[in-house]
């Protein structure tokens, strides 16, 4: 029996909605430490491989067409997919109206965030790492969405969990500062560190901008070692890919 390589979205998206995440033990060639469906070609690995892991996914989730795969740099900017040439191509979030126009999120610890609209007339995609939650590319990409929040529904896939998810001041103040409340979203471990919870910190700054059908989270990447990359567990690691695209 072959081991899952797709963590599809749990969460009641319109029926033309596509949405899923993939896990390390799809189909993939990479040897380790990136074994073996690693889908990042700036995580170290042999470029030959990731290309044919990613060929393998066109494949394996019958992808129409070669996602838009973005220059992730941790900001806020989002990209326009409707446009023949996509602006900007260096950014952290994507949306689109165009059907079969497949969205890529590469991860691996970082929070993927998917969305749509009730209608499935317009998907977006998200990468929300501390910085990118603190920098506010949630609300971004929300704003740059043609459909009105209460139209908008969000998933988000595997993330660094709140129980193994240690961080220092600096991310802590980075939100505490701006929003007293998310306090609460961080718990002492030891002086002058805390684990921190990014899918609170998600929902909560998804609330503000009045998307509040909110799903998925729960999952973590720390934890989980046969079937997620984690940077943070173990230094070098593969990239999971989260994907979405509305079909006509």
């Amino acid at each position: 029996m072959l081991e899952p390589a797709l963590l599809v979205a749990d969460w009641p998206a319109p029926a033309n909605i596509r949405a899923f995440t993939t896990l390390r033990t799809g189909p993939g060639v990479s040897s380790a430490p990136f074994d073996r469906f690693n889908l990042g070609l700036n995580s170290g690995d042999d470029l030959s491989a990731v290309r044919e892991n990613r060929r393998r996914l066109l494949e394996l989730a019958q992808i129409p067409g070669e996602p838009h795969w973005l220059q992730q740099v941790h900001g806020t900017e989002v990209s326009d997919c409707d446009l023949e040439q996509p602006t900007p191509l260096i950014a952290d979030a994507s949306r689109t109206s165009r059907p079969n126009n497949a969205l890529a999120i590469l991860t691996a610890d970082c929070l993927p965030v998917l969305f749509c609209n009730t209608g499935g007339s317009e998907v977006a995609a998200a990468h929300a790492g501390w910085r990118g939650l603190a920098g506010g590319v949630l609300e971004a990409t929300v704003r740059a969405m043609r459909s009105g929040p209460e139209e908008v529904l969000a998933w988000m896939g595997p993330a660094a969990g709140p129980e193994h998810y240690e961080i220092g001041a600096e991310v802590r103040d980075a939100f505490v500062s701006v929003d007293p409340a998310t306090a609460a979203a961080f718990t002492p471990t030891r002086e002058n560190h805390w684990r921190v919870d990014l899918y609170a910190l998600a929902r909560r700054r998804l609330a503000a901008t009045g998307v509040t059908r909110v799903f998925g989270g729960g999952l973590c990447t720390i934890a989980d070692a046969q079937r997620f990359y984690s940077h943070r567990r173990d230094g070098r690691s593969g990239r999971m890919a989260s994907l979405i695209w509305r079909e006509p």
